[in-house]
């Protein structure tokens, strides 16, 4: 995106809408496609956010997913990002056909060296009919898997607080929170989706209302229980939620399921290694 763009649509949103100091402005970017001055000109218009789509420091694994960019473009990336705003996050990918669990503890000890106060860490899923799905990969075990993913909890030294997202305090992502915790989001343009309340209905919209219907209550709090349940927060047993959660299932898997103050519930770190699973049981 030009940042003019970005400009217009930032001072349209200012004009029309009390923005306040502390307002969390996220640009997601990859390196290769974001440069110094496109960083300078983004944070002059009043980006304080920053996520770049890293994937792996090492040049051999990008290779294989299609990357543009190599680790150094990465590093460079990152460092002048941190050069610019306190909030910088970075996305990677573990899980590949020749991970290891050292390759993953490599990449936790990467990131804490280089200091970032947040990232996100995702397994390689491979869906049928894409590339990968054709290429008959020999994948990881589930165990080795939950070996990664257990190993990233031991070596990583910021603390977990969604299934994928790492954070020290203060620098969670605020807008994936916000839909995490059920809270109404807007999306603008083709690619965005949203969830609007209005006069106590929830409506589900896509591609800048191209798609625009209610959702039943029971469909909205199923939503809110899948995303709730991937945090540390956990779901909150309200008057909706409560219809559909089977909460004598919660209290009979105490060793996946635990009940939190606030009246919430979340998955125990148990729980989280089968948390698919575990809400398909949950949910009535």
């Amino acid at each position: 995106m030009p940042t003019k763009i970005f400009a217009k649509i930032l001072n349209a949103i200012r004009k029309n809408f009390e923005v306040l100091n502390n307002t969390e402005i996220t640009i997601e970017a990859n390196p290769k496609t974001l440069d110094a001055t496109r960083l300078r000109e983004f944070c002059d218009i009043g980006t304080n956010r920053i996520s770049i789509g890293v994937q792996s420091f090492d040049d051999e694994k990008l290779r294989f997913l299609g990357r543009a960019h190599n680790a150094d473009d990465a590093r460079r990336l990152i460092d002048d990002a941190m050069a610019r705003v306190k909030n910088v996050s970075a996305d990677f990918i573990y899980g590949l056909p020749s991970d290891s669990v050292d390759d993953v503890i490599k990449t936790c000890t990467e990131i804490n060296k280089i200091g970032l106060p947040h990232c996100s860490l995702y397994e390689l899923t491979i869906e049928p009919n894409t590339p990968f799905g054709k290429m008959n990969l020999q994948m990881p075990s589930n165990e080795t898997m939950a070996e990664m993913y257990m190993a990233i909890a031991k070596n990583l030294k910021l603390n977990r607080y969604e299934v994928s997202n790492y954070a020290k305090a203060g620098f969670e992502c605020r807008h994936n929170q916000n839909v995490w915790d059920g809270a109404p989001y807007i999306g603008v343009g083709d690619g965005a989706a949203g969830r609007i309340l209005i006069d106590n209905i929830w409506y589900e919209e896509m591609g800048d209302r191209k798609l625009f219907k209610p959702l039943s209550d029971s469909e909205r709090a199923i939503e809110r229980v899948i995303t709730g349940m991937r945090t540390r927060r956990g779901v909150l047993l309200d008057g909706t939620t409560k219809k559909i959660i089977d909460i004598e299932f919660a209290k009979s898997n105490s060793d996946m399921i635990e009940f939190r103050p606030g009246n919430r519930i979340r998955a125990t770190d148990a729980g989280i290694l089968v948390l698919d699973n575990l809400i398909e049981r949950l949910v009535k």
